[in-house]
C-alpha cells in the first residue's frame, strides 16, 4: 500500500525518476511553502557552502604554515584608559550582531500582527545595529593597515593572515552591508503600510506580504550565525 500524499490532477510516478520529476515540479516538496522562503533556504544553502569553503581554507592554511601564527589577543587588542582590552572590540561587534538578531526576530513576530509601527521601529533598530557593526568593521579594517596588516604581509607573524582575514571579514561585512540597505528599504516599505495594502513591489508583480520580512530576518540570522563561527575560528581560536 503506498503512503504517497494524493494531489489531485497530480499522477506521481514511482522512482528516483519521479522524485525528481516531483521536486522539480514543486507539487509536495515545497507544498504549502511560500515561494520565497524556499528561494532564500536555497540561497542561504549555497552561501553556506562559501563561507564554510573560507573557514577551512582558513584551517587548513592556518595548520601547515610553518611560521607563527599571530595571537588574536594582542592582534585585536583595543586601548580603554591606556591599557589593551583583548578583543574588546571583536566582542562589541559580538554583542552588537546578536542584539540586533533579536530585534528582527521581534519586527517578523509584530508584522505577522499586523503592528505596522512597532514593525517598522525594530526593523530600522536592526538595520543601525548592523550599520553599527559595519562601522566598527571598518574600524578594525584601518586600524590593522596603519600597523602594517597587508593580503600579502603580516607584521604580527605568518604572512597569509592578512589575506585570510580580509577576505572572510570582507565578504561577511557585504552580507551585512547589503542586509542593512534592504532592512532600511523594508522599514520604508512598513511604514509606507505596502504590506497591510498588498502593494505590489518595485521589481515583482507580486503583492506585498508581511512574510517578506520573515524571508529578510532568515537572511539576516544567517549573517548573525555566520559571524559566531567567524568569531570562533578566527578570533579566539
Amino acid at each position: 500500500m503506498s503512503s504517497d500524499p494524493k494531489i489531485e490532477g497530480y499522477k506521481f510516478k514511482p522512482g528516483y525518476s519521479g522524485m525528481a520529476a516531483d521536486t522539480a515540479s514543486d507539487q509536495t516538496m515545497f507544498k504549502g511553502v511560500h515561494w520565497g522562503k524556499a528561494m532564500m533556504w536555497i540561497f542561504l544553502l549555497s552561501d553556506t557552502f562559501i563561507f564554510s569553503c573560507f573557514l577551512i581554507s582558513y584551517m587548513k592554511g592556518r595548520a601547515s604554515t610553518p611560521v607563527e601564527w599571530p595571537n588574536p589577543s594582542e592582534v585585536f587588542a583595543l586601548n580603554a584608559f591606556g591599557v589593551p582590552v583583548p578583543l574588546l572590540l571583536i566582542a562589541i561587534m559580538t554583542f552588537v550582531l546578536i542584539t540586533s538578531s533579536g530585534t528582527m526576530a521581534l519586527a517578523v513576530k509584530y508584522g505577522y500582527e499586523r503592528n505596522r509601527k512597532m514593525c517598522g521601529w525594530l526593523i530600522i533598530a536592526t538595520a543601525l545595529g548592523g550599520l553599527t557593526f559595519v562601522g566598527m568593521q571598518v574600524f578594525e579594517w584601518s586600524k590593522l593597515i596603519h600597523e602594517g596588516v597587508r593580503p600579502w604581509e603580516n607584521p604580527f607573524g605568518a604572512a597569509q593572515f592578512g589575506s585570510f582575514f580580509f577576505m572572510i571579514t570582507g565578504f561577511h561585512g557585504t552580507h551585512v552591508s547589503i542586509g542593512v540597505i534592504f532592512l532600511f528599504i523594508y522599514a520604508y516599505k512598513t511604514f509606507a503600510g505596502h504590506y497591510d495594502e498588498g502593494k505590489r513591489g518595485w521589481f515583482t508583480t507580486m503583492k506585498g506580504d508581511y512574510v517578506e520580512i520573515e524571508i529578510l530576518g532568515l537572511y539576516w540570522h544567517f549573517v548573525d550565525l555566520v559571524w559566531v563561527f567567524i568569531f570562533a575560528f578566527f578570533y579566539l581560536w
